[in-house]
């Protein structure tokens, strides 16, 4: 074959991969920057036809490649460093996002049971963003001592409206878990509750877990809770 048919057959190859749209004398002629003419062309796609490399769907239409056309480019193939890095790229980057994804829902997931488990407020910085989420504000507001002084847990809810997530940067939080317990809180809104800290660490993203209860809370079973909660993320 011919360089110049050669390089139409690739031109109709790669913008038939790209569009899945029948490729016309046309679209070669405007679109591949080939100086030849139309007419040229259709004879170049004549040809490229009889020896089985393209083929017409229908009547009027431009030509796809046939089986044989694609063997034609695998056989030609060489292993270009470009395109290499652009796979290994895309590769790197989907796994990124698809493992961000699996973490963001195993961290729900685990946050969840948690509040359930410890009838507390239970939260969970984001891997991304540096966002945080929470769960179990339905669990704090039927303590007797905030439904007594319902203003105390409306300042804890400010407070985590507004981002827990900058407060818990600022605090020293040990692998083996942190708590603050009442006036050592660094925030006057937190001195009726007590706050258990943990790091997590999941795929490469990390963060850090807790809970957020009155300062009557059971300290022992909900650390034990929380560092439960930790491991089945760690794993």
């Amino acid at each position: 074959m011919d360089s110049r048919r050669q390089k139409i057959l690739e031109a109709i190859i790669h913008s038939f991969i790209q569009n899945a749209l029948p490729v016309g004398s046309k679209n070669l002629t405007e679109g591949h920057g080939f100086k030849v003419s139309s007419a040229t062309i259709r004879n170049e796609m004549a040809a490229l036809e009889k020896e089985g490399y393209i083929t017409q769907p229908h009547t009027s239409a431009g030509r796809v490649p046939t089986s044989r056309a694609y063997r034609m480019l695998v056989n030609q193939m060489k292993e270009e460093k470009v395109v290499f890095k652009k796979a290994h790229d895309d590769m790197v980057r989907f796994k990124e996002q698809y493992y961000l994804k699996k973490t963001k829902q195993k961290l729900y997931d685990t946050v969840s049971i948690l509040a359930s488990v410890t009838q507390n407020i239970s939260f969970a910085t984001l891997p991304d963003k540096r966002k945080f989420f929470y769960i179990g504000i339905s669990n704090i507001l039927k303590k007797p001592e905030f439904i007594a002084d319902p203003e105390k847990i409306t300042k804890v809810i400010e407070v985590l409206e507004n981002d827990l997530a900058q407060i818990l940067s600022s605090m020293e939080i040990t692998d083996d878990g942190s708590i603050y317990i009442g006036d050592e809180n660094i925030l006057p809104e937190f001195k009726s509750c007590s706050l258990l800290a943990m790091p997590y660490s999941h795929q490469g993203f990390s963060g850090v877990m807790g809970i957020l209860g009155s300062t009557r809370m059971n300290y022992a079973y909900n650390i034990a809770a929380l560092r439960s909660a930790v491991g089945m993320i760690n794993e």
